[in-house]
């Protein structure tokens, strides 16, 4: 299945998949060798997305703080 999302930044893609790894496994979970997660529940990829978010949040607003 291709993965239909677009990110503004295209450079930034690589590091966005290690972002998507990290933050599962700071969650505990497994992602399946090859990267596909599509046989995930969505309860679980939804909770990688949700906390990818508040993390991005969260260092926005750390920067924006110190300016």
């Amino acid at each position: 299945m291709p993965n239909n999302n677009k990110l503004l930044v295209p450079q930034a893609r690589a590091a966005m998949e290690q972002f998507k790894y990290e933050t599962a496994q700071e969650l505990g979970i497994q992602i399946p060798q090859g990267g596909y997660m599509g046989d995930l529940p969505s309860r679980v990829n939804g909770s990688i997305g949700g906390l990818m978010v508040k993390k991005m949040i969260q260092t926005y607003q750390q920067q924006r703080a110190g300016q």
